[in-house]
């Protein structure tokens, strides 16, 4: 899938799905909304 297409399905820039490659700037609530688009989902556990 192309950033493109990503940035659209989860309402971000292209420029922003770069970032988060790039290993930048993502935030966990932008992260579930990525993981979602891509049929994922997340689970968090605290130790």
């Amino acid at each position: 899938m192309s950033q493109e297409k990503l940035a659209e399905k989860v309402g971000k820039k292209r420029s922003y799905i770069s970032r988060i490659e790039n290993g930048e700037d993502i935030r966990l609530s932008n992260f579930s909304l990525i993981a979602n688009a891509l049929g994922l989902s997340i689970q968090l556990t605290v130790e």
